[in-house]
């Protein structure tokens, strides 16, 4: 049989030997995939966990953005393997990099002393810690890793999801049988695949509930997307890349968003305040190692590599990774648009990106009243690429579960929770699965809206959250799950992520283990009490001490 032709019949119907079947699949290796696969496989379940690119992780690799975390992630409001993971990532700079003993004895030194995060450093060495947490699985032969494969297809009977059919580069399709899936693809493929319930962009206020909701529905304005990548600086050296096809138009392109337009072309040293929507004073220098006061160095905001921390001659300049306001796409969107569609604004994306690099090698003003620094040089050993730019685009909004329970904007918002009395405390669910913090943060979106960035209370996240409301077998591992657009802007970030998966992961095995549904664990009081314990045992917090807002 030809096998591009199984999307006629049930995928079932096509197995072949090279097809699997396991315990649990976890389709998309995300930071939350990620994690998701490494909680079912120490709680001793088979896992074929598939990635789209060739590099796992999601956010922090193929896509290329240096973790955004809470302040007090160094000591609690994460799970014990995400600080596991934080962890390794310093020990290989140790165990591999020529570091300064200052730096070698600093128990949290900040690889790349970015100033978004205290673990700024390159993508390859998450991926190398990465692989490092998933190969005694892979030798034991308990995992199946798949690189390379997009899910294309799927089968449903009833309620259930029995198979799913993944595309490899050359065109052949693997089915993969499981007794549950967990979505770990950074747009919720499975999500239409499996005809499961999902929303996507802005939801109306009647949906939601939410004050700050539009009228109607906006089911197209969603967040923007962007195609990260990563230079160094070489004083006196030219490496200016070849003019982009889109850089008259991206070079000349003023934005137009509201309630408060953009101050500037996208392509300036200046931006809209995310908070107050007025113009926020940021500059770029590339030879200073600091910020001016106030001021923000774009060129420190997302530092992956510091020259200083290294012993003398081993880098020629610090590294900076480029995921800035600047290179923000919000002129259309990847989620169910046609192919074409999707193609066009993906490329949009990449020229947008290279137009910022060439802007800045050849006409940026600089504070000297020079234009450009051609030293600048893009780093495709950094993203495994041979362009530069990142494997995957930097994705902030997913396709999202029509969950048993939906965290919406009145549950975690610091001014909605004062102002109806309830405290500084975000809502306390007693089906907590986990914890996460951030300010509820989107970007520029398809719909024309400027930044909505408000504060937001240290949360906790939901079983119900998890749960389908009608597929049984399902579950998200990322920002797929049971938010809206706007709670989405808290729940998108690298630790939340890893806890949404690592908590699927221990749902699928407690559901395997109990030979029962997930949501029948979370109706049963004694059930959801016992997988809270074990989530507990195994180092996943379920509730937050009294905290500030964010």
């Amino acid at each position: 049989m030809d096998r591009r032709s199984f999307l006629t019949l049930p995928l079932a119907a096509t197995l072949a030997a090279r097809d699997l079947e396991t315990e649990i699949a976890v389709i998309g290796a995300s930071t939350g995939g990620c994690a998701a696969a490494l909680a079912a496989l120490r709680n001793g379940y088979r896992v074929i966990l598939t990635e789209e690119t060739d590099w796992i992780g999601g956010q922090l690799t193929s896509q290329a953005v240096p973790p955004d975390e809470h302040p007090w992630i160094e000591s609690f409001g994460g799970t014990e393997t995400y600080r596991r993971y934080r962890n390794l990532v310093r020990d290989y700079y140790r165990n591999h990099y020529p570091l300064t003993e200052a730096i070698r004895a600093n128990p949290r030194f900040n690889p790349g002393g970015g100033s978004v995060s205290k673990l700024t450093h390159e993508p390859p060495v998450s991926l190398a810690v990465l692989r490092g947490l998933l190969q005694p699985y892979l030798s034991a032969g308990q995992l199946t890793l798949l690189l390379n494969r997009k899910p294309v297809a799927a089968d449903v009977t009833t309620d259930r999801v029995t198979a799913v059919g993944l595309r490899s580069p050359g065109g052949a399709i693997q089915v993969i049988q499981a007794r549950y899936f967990i979505d770990g693809t950074e747009m919720g493929d499975l999500l239409p695949l499996t005809r499961c319930e999902y929303r996507v962009g802005f939801e109306s206020r009647q949906q939601t509930g939410e004050p700050s909701a539009p009228e109607t529905p906006q089911p197209a304005n969603q967040q923007s997307f962007t195609v990260c990548f990563a230079m160094d600086h070489l004083a006196g050296e030219d490496h200016r890349i070849e003019r982009p096809a889109q850089y008259t138009f991206w070079r000349d392109y003023l934005p137009s968003l509201k309630p408060v337009n953009w101050p500037d072309k996208l392509l300036s040293w200046k931006m809209s305040n995310p908070i107050t929507l007025a113009e926020r004073a940021v500059y770029f220098d590339p030879t200073e190692d600091a910020s001016r006061g106030d001021f923000l160095n774009l060129w420190i905001y997302r530092r992956i590599a510091r020259k200083q921390h290294h012993t003398d001659g081993f880098l020629r300049s610090d590294i900076s990774l480029v995921n800035w306001p600047q290179n923000d796409y919000w002129l259309g969107n990847l989620i169910d648009v046609p192919p074409a569609e999707a193609a066009k604004h993906l490329e949009g994306g990449r020229q947008l990106s290279l137009s910022l690099l060439y802007w800045m090698q050849t006409e940026a003003p600089r504070l000297d009243g020079k234009q450009g620094w051609p030293g600048l040089r893009i780093r495709p050993d950094i993203t495994g690429t041979d362009d530069g730019l990142a494997k995957y685009p930097y994705i902030r909004e997913s396709r999202r579960i029509q969950a048993e329970f939906i965290v919406a904007e009145q549950h975690v918002s610091t001014a909605i929770r004062k102002k109806e009395g309830k405290g500084e405390a975000a809502e306390v669910f007693s089906d907590s699965v986990g914890v996460g913090s951030y300010r509820i943060d989107l970007h520029p979106s398809t719909g024309g809206d400027n930044y909505i960035d408000v504060s937001s209370l240290p949360f906790q996240i939901p079983l119900g959250a998890l749960l389908p409301v009608r597929l049984e077998n399902l579950l998200p591992a990322c920002k797929n799950l049971g938010t809206t657009h706007i709670t989405n802007g808290c729940y998108r970030l690298h630790p939340v992520e890893w806890n949404i998966g690592e908590s699927a992961g221990m749902l699928a095995a407690e559901a395997l283990r109990l030979k029962i549904a997930p949501r029948a664990i979370r109706k049963d009081a004694k059930r959801l009490a016992e997988l809270q314990a074990r989530l507990m045992a195994q180092g996943i917090e379920i509730a937050w001490p009294k905290l500030s807002p964010r």
